[in-house]
């Protein structure tokens, strides 16, 4: 049986990952958006205005169908186009309409800029070992949780799934 402290300290971060999404989402809410098309927004403000489709869907492991699925209603609301990508017809861009560059100034940006805000308040050697640790847990459970769907798929004898690094999505 695992160490207890141990199993303690894995659920206390599963509840602080579940806070955070909590907020994000009631952000989003109170945005009159989706959660998945707030950080659609997110994802085209950081990037200048435009992204694929493609792009936005591998950044915040969404799969191809929730992002359209939130990319449809974007468009009704005048709040982004979409059109052919330069390189790739298949491929989709995504793009701010004017519409949607003010709600991003009004809605997206001030969450950003307060996400940075919070950020800075912890001190430089915190933030930088925050980042390392979050990155080193998420592989661990990654790679944990991907052995451990082997084993139930050999038992089932199911097709292996790919991990959301290599390339599984996430709905």
């Amino acid at each position: 049986m695992p160490n207890e402290s141990r199993v303690k300290g894995a659920r206390e971060l599963d509840v602080l990952y579940q806070k955070t999404d909590k907020i994000y989402y009631e952000f989003a809410r109170g945005c009159g958006i989706s959660e998945t098309a707030y950080w659609i927004l997110y994802a085209l403000e950081v990037s200048g205005g435009s992204a694929t489709q493609a792009r936005i869907a591998g950044e915040f492991s969404y799969s191809k169908q929730t992002v359209h699925s939130a990319l449809k209603t974007l468009e009704a609301k005048g709040l982004v186009t979409l059109a052919g990508a330069s390189k790739d017809r298949r491929g989709k861009l995504v793009s701010l309409t004017e519409a949607g560059q003010a709600f991003s100034d009004e809605r997206i940006v001030p969450a950003i800029e307060a996400e940075d805000r919070a950020f800075a308040s912890l001190e430089p050697e915190e933030r930088s070992e925050f980042l390392r640790l979050a990155a080193a847990y998420t592989a661990a459970i990654d790679r944990e949780l991907s052995r451990l769907a082997r084993r139930t798929e050999d038992t089932r004898g199911d097709a292996p799934q790919a991990s959301r690094d290599e390339g599984g999505e996430r709905d």
